[in-house]
């Protein structure tokens, strides 16, 4: 009798590279189904199936983080933003619980954490993640370690092995925010991390045209409770918004390779400007972040900051830029740049955090270059 033919979808799963998987993972499987999942734009469903409600999730949700997932190695779970991703989170925690932060984290979790405190919720250890002694003394009693890397705006890459290898010995899961490296970059469940979190409204999403977040465990046992914290809290995304975030997904790596491409060009060149005093990359070889980066990254990311003189001539540079669009947020294919201390975010004087798009790089370096040669020559350096 001769065996049945085994289709492809039962199939062990091949090895394919995070390339590969971008563009295939997640796509339905039955005969004559659409080559990549519509949006399901319903919010309830007959019964008798196994769909109740939408808060619930849909066909659109388990496309997406059925990607998500094959990319991180891992189970996701997709959210209406990244904050609403983070507050799930923190929303496992018991009462009062030491949740050790690096000192680098983007301030809207800061401002959760903050807020967290007031009620009593959570408290906020403050630590640089860079300084492993330092860390391993905070770690003690904690119920969470939260990192973020490369970090948002001084793009400083932390050592993510050795950082989830001091928390285990302490018992302690770890969060790693991934939205600069993007799941094409940096995979930290494999190097020990808990939990992986984006805000898919950057890289992901890629267009500038969506708000959404997703959360990756390592296993279900973790997951579970962050997925009921999406059901209670009513933070699943829309399906519309689900959908494109998946679309953008299938052009991620060849969005972020030109990307990539422009942003280490533009730092080697801001590198050498007279009217520029500091520049952030970790793909430049002076970067004190580069070894780490080469050791655990496939690339370097498309975020750079650099310095000028004062705050006053980081606001005439953004204004003087024509092609490059002064706007907070990032990962879109045009690129954008903001003054971080509009934020009040205490960090370098004159900081400007560029997200690099996919522009011509000799335009782009026009735009810049004109901006920033029209600074006073007295502030050269």
């Amino acid at each position: 009798m001769s065996a049945q033919a085994q289709s492809p979808a039962d199939e062990p799963a091949p090895h394919w590279s995070p390339q590969t998987l971008s563009v295939t993972a997640g796509r339905p499987q039955d005969p004559g189904a659409p080559l990549n999942q519509p949006p399901v734009l319903a919010s309830n469903f007959r019964d008798g199936g196994d769909r109740l409600y939408a808060r619930f999730g849909t066909p659109s949700h388990d496309a997406f983080e059925e990607a998500i997932g094959a990319l991180e190695g891992g189970l996701a779970v997709g959210f209406s933003s990244g904050m609403a991703a983070a507050a799930a989170i923190l929303g496992t925690l018991p009462a009062g619980a030491r949740v050790v932060t690096s000192d680098n984290i983007y301030h809207g979790v800061r401002g959760l954490l903050a807020d967290l405190e007031r009620l009593g919720s959570a408290v906020d250890v403050r630590v640089d993640a860079l300084d492993l002694i330092a860390v391993e003394q905070a770690l003690t009693d904690a119920a969470l370690l939260w990192i973020e890397t490369p970090s948002n705006p001084l793009i400083q890459v932390l050592d993510v092995e050795r950082l989830c290898r001091l928390a285990e010995a302490h018992g302690v899961p770890v969060v790693v925010d991934s939205t600069f490296a993007t799941p094409m970059r940096l995979n930290p469940l494999a190097l020990g991390a808990t939990y992986v979190v984006h805000s898919a409204t950057k890289y992901i999403g890629g267009h500038s045209d969506l708000l959404m977040g997703v959360v990756v465990a390592r296993d279900e046992e973790r997951l579970a409770p962050i997925s009921e914290q999406r059901t209670l809290r009513g933070a699943a995304p829309g399906a519309l918004e689900t959908f494109l975030a998946l679309r953008g997904l299938r052009t991620l790596g060849l969005r972020l390779d030109r990307a990539e491409t422009n942003a280490l060009v533009l730092a080697q060149r801001l590198l050498e400007h007279p009217n520029v005093t500091e520049v952030f990359y970790p793909g430049l070889p002076s970067d004190p972040g580069h070894l780490t980066a080469s050791r655990q990254m496939r690339g370097f990311g498309a975020m750079l900051s650099f310095c000028v003189a004062s705050e006053d001539e980081a606001d005439r540079v953004l204004a003087r830029c024509r092609l490059i669009v002064g706007a907070t947020s990032l990962g879109g294919v045009e690129s954008t740049a903001e003054r971080r201390n509009r934020w009040h975010e205490g960090t370098r004087t004159g900081l400007i955090r560029l997200s690099v798009g996919i522009e011509d790089l000799d335009d782009i370096w026009a735009d810049l270059s004109a901006a920033l040669d029209q600074l006073s020559p007295q502030t050269q350096v």
